[in-house]
């Protein structure tokens, strides 16, 4: 079976994620595919004082800003103001900017830099927004992404997600390893690494703990492992597979699947791994859940209609609970994730010998795919709902990419070697 059915079929699927081995390289490269209909076209000028930083600070914002899809850059040419009363706006006008980025470094005494940025408006001639933080030079890439977050935001209304993180698994030669990343692939460091398989990845919704699945004992048993720490927990250790975590949006919960009592079934667990209660009862194999935001509903995956389907029920639901069926387009449907807002999911469907990631509204039940590659798998919002990221293959090696949700923008985040699978995209920073 092409697509990855371990949350399905345990261990043996398991088997199936790694079909390579070869050496790991650490920094994720993106490729850009597509863009917007309409982009906003934005010149971004080199900070004044910032070719003395170890770290750039424009080279990110912009990279950033491209890789949404929704930003045309505009080469600044020659011009070059760090303040407002410096811009000639019509020179701008000429250029096509809609937008203008402009700013200024400090290096202070003890390694800090105090960052000073301005949007400005060129058609209105007015600023829209400043940006003003002092931070440690080490910390310079940080801050490039909380300006540009600053930048997306002013500019399309929607929150920005270029400060949060990633996880995902990696394999080098009989190695796996969960990593933690920046959402631009850089800074990827290590959570765990075993010589068994490590799947499932789950942010806490404050982003201070990973629950995942690992092979480690010779079963799949889930763990909670506090990123800060390093120290973690066997939450779901019973008889039989623990597989599939799931948090609850108040980060009390854990929703997971067990064959404790016979087939796979979905239970819920206090995050200690305390408070074990069932939710589903089929005679199917249930697994894959996703909360809803509000913490109501869970849907799923379940074969209990003969074929892979999604399904959604009410968390309080108990073994007379009627789960709904959600998706109706084909005969495999699987690995649904609530969106952000919780008016829709993405999740793998098969379209012909393909699988790729669709998104269905909830409300109208109107399907869309999103991509057209062979073999995708695991798809994860990003915490403000407008790109998807998942796992897929190029020849033969598993890759990261991201869609926007409407399909019109796709990247791959590939490494130079290796397999890489199982993408979690975490949470906002200030959630954390």
């Amino acid at each position: 079976m092409p697509i990855r059915l371990h949350r399905l079929s345990g261990y043996a699927g398991v088997l199936l994620l790694w079909l390579i081995s070869t050496p790991l390289h650490a920094t994720l490269n993106i490729e850009i595919f597509g863009g917007g209909a309409t982009q906003i076209p934005i010149a971004i000028v080199p900070f004044a004082a910032e070719e003395k930083l170890q770290q750039g600070i424009t080279p990110v914002v912009a990279a950033d800003l491209q890789r949404s899809g929704l930003f045309r850059l505009v080469e600044p040419g020659g011009l070059r103001p760090h303040e407002p009363v410096e811009v000639v706006y019509p020179d701008w006008m000429n250029r096509g900017a809609g937008a203008l980025v402009i700013g200024s470094t400090t290096i202070l005494p003890g390694g800090q830099v105090a960052l000073r940025v301005k949007l400005l408006d060129v058609a209105k001639q007015t600023q829209l927004a400043a940006y003003t933080e002092t931070v440690p030079a080490e910390q310079l890439r940080a801050a490039a992404h909380r300006i540009a977050d600053m930048i997306y935001e002013k500019l399309t209304g929607d929150v920005g997600v270029f400060s949060t993180r990633i996880a995902y698994v990696v394999k080098q030669g009989k190695k796996y390893s969960l990593q933690v990343a920046d959402a631009d692939g850089f800074n990827a460091q290590p959570v765990i690494e075993y010589t068994e398989p490590i799947i499932s990845p789950a942010w806490s919704p404050d982003g201070t703990r990973l629950a995942y699945v690992s092979f480690e004992n010779k079963k799949p048993v889930v763990y909670v492992q506090t990123l800060a720490s390093r120290g973690r927990k066997a939450v779901a250790n019973f008889r039989g597979s623990n597989s599939a975590p799931a948090w609850s949006p108040d980060g009390k919960k854990l929703a997971v699947v067990l064959s404790l009592m016979g087939g796979s079934q979905i239970f819920l667990i206090n995050a200690d791994g305390s408070g074990l209660q069932r939710i589903t009862q089929s005679t199917g194999i249930d697994t894959e859940p996703s909360f809803s935001p509000d913490g109501r509903y869970i849907i799923f995956t379940s074969d209990r209609g003969g074929s892979p389907q999604i399904y959604r029920m009410p968390v309080t639901g108990s073994a007379s609970t009627t789960a709904e069926r959600l998706t109706f387009e084909g005969s495999y449907n699987v690995s649904p994730h609530y969106s952000p807002d919780g008016k829709s999911f993405a999740f793998i469907h098969r379209n012909g010998d393909r699988f790729n990631v669709a998104i269905q509204d909830l409300a109208t039940r109107q399907v869309q795919l999103l991509t057209d590659s062979k073999f995708d798998e695991s798809p994860s919002f990003a915490p403000n709902g407008k790109i998807i990221l998942y796992a897929t293959e190029v020849k033969g090696r598993g890759i990261l990419s991201a869609v926007s949700s409407d399909g019109k923008t796709r990247q791959q985040l590939s490494t130079q070697a290796g397999d890489i699978r199982e993408p979690a995209w975490g949470p906002l920073p200030g959630l954390q």
